[in-house]
C-alpha cells in the first residue's frame, strides 16, 4: 500500500476538516479525489505532502509515517498546489535548475534531467521564456515539470486544471496519462469530473470531511444507479403519451421535463423496448427514446448533498 490513512482527523477549533479518514491507495493507481469546496480534499493532500500535521490518526506514504518520517517522505513525492508561486525574474530553465539543485542534482546530471522534463512536458521551446510570461496552462505544466525533477514515486495534484482553458486542460490530462503509464502513483483533486473519469481508475468522494465512497468508476456508477430511467420525446400530444405510458406494465412513474417524458421503470424492469411499440401502436410518432446515462457526474450528485463546512 503506497498511501494509507488510518482515522486521519484534522480539526481547526470546532471545525472538523477531516473526520476519521480511511484511504488505501495501491502503487500505480491514478486516484481521483472529488468533493465540494471545503470538503477536505486540500487538507488531505497537504497532510500527505507533509505540509500539515493531523490532529490525530495516521497517514503513511510509501510505508513512512507523516510527521515522524517527513524528511524521508519528501524525496518520494511531488506536490503541485492549485496556484503557482511568483518567480518573475527567472526563465524556465533557470527555474528548473534552481529546484534541481535543491534536490542535490548537479553538473551534467542536472542538465540532462532538466532537458528530460522539458521534453516530457513539451516546454523545450519555452526554456528561455520568463516564468511570469507563461500562460496559466504552461505554468501548470512547468509545475509538473518541477516535481518530476527528482523522479518521485507519488504525485499529489491539487486542482491542476483549475482556471485552464479547454486546450490547456486537455494537454495537462494527456501529460498525466503519460505519467500514469510510466508507473507513477497519482492523487488528483478536481471539479472537472468527466476528465477524472477519463484519467483515473479509482475515485473517492468526500463531503464535510467524511469519505462517502472509495472504489472504481464502474463501482460508483453501479452504486449510484437507482433503477432504469428512459427519456422519450414524441412529436405531439405529450400529455396523452404520458397517460398511456403510466398504465404500461413495468412503469413506476412518468414525469415531464423540458419537452421530454422521463419514464422510471420498476426495479425489476430493464427492457424498455415495449414502450416504443406501445406508442407506435397508438399512433404516436417518436422523436427520441434513450436510456438515461449514469456517469461520474450523476453519481456524484446523487451521493452528495451539496453541504459545505
Amino acid at each position: 500500500m503506497i498511501i494509507q490513512t488510518i482515522n486521519l482527523t484534522k480539526r481547526y477549533g470546532k471545525l472538523v476538516a477531516l473526520d476519521n479518514l480511511h484511504l488505501n491507495i495501491e502503487e500505480g493507481e491514478c486516484f481521483g479525489y472529488i468533493g465540494p469546496n471545503g470538503a477536505g480534499k486540500t487538507t488531505t493532500i497537504k497532510i500527505l505532502a507533509t505540509l500539515l500535521q493531523p490532529t490525530w490518526g495516521e497517514a503513511r506514504v510509501c510505508g513512512k509515517v507523516v510527521g515522524y518520517e517527513s524528511r524521508k517522505i519528501r524525496p518520494l513525492i511531488g506536490y503541485v498546489p492549485d496556484f503557482f508561486g511568483a518567480y518573475e525574474d527567472m526563465v524556465v530553465q533557470e527555474y528548473l535548475e534552481f529546484f534541481a539543485s535543491a534536490y542535490n542534482i548537479n553538473g551534467k546530471q542536472r542538465t540532462r534531467v532538466v532537458n528530460d522534463v522539458l521534453e516530457l512536458t513539451d516546454l523545450v521551446y519555452k526554456r528561455d521564456a520568463l516564468v511570469d510570461s507563461l500562460s496559466r496552462g504552461m505554468q501548470q505544466r512547468l509545475s509538473v515539470a518541477r516535481v518530476l525533477l527528482h523522479d518521485p514515486k507519488v504525485l499529489l495534484l491539487d486542482e491542476p486544471a483549475s482556471g485552464l482553458d479547454p486546450r490547456a486542460r486537455i494537454e495537462i490530462r494527456e501529460l498525466l496519462k503519460e505519467l500514469h503509464k510510466m508507473g507513477k502513483t497519482i492523487i488528483i483533486s478536481s471539479h472537472i469530473l468527466h476528465e477524472l473519469a477519463a484519467l483515473c481508475n479509482t475515485v473517492g468522494i468526500i463531503e464535510q470531511g467524511n469519505l462517502l465512497f472509495h472504489g472504481s468508476i464502474q463501482e460508483i456508477i453501479r452504486q449510484a444507479r437507482m433503477g432504469t430511467k428512459v427519456h422519450i420525446s414524441v412529436t405531439e400530444q405529450q400529455d396523452l403519451a404520458a397517460m398511456l405510458l403510466e398504465k404500461a406494465t413495468g412503469v413506476k412513474s412518468v414525469a415531464q421535463d423540458n419537452g421530454r417524458l422521463v419514464v422510471e421503470l420498476a426495479e425489476q424492469s430493464h427492457d424498455f423496448s415495449g414502450l416504443a411499440r406501445l406508442l407506435l401502436d397508438n399512433n404516436f410518432r417518436i422523436r427520441e427514446i434513450r436510456e438515461e446515462e449514469v456517469n461520474l457526474e450523476t453519481a456524484f450528485m446523487r451521493m452528495t448533498k451539496g453541504m459545505v463546512q
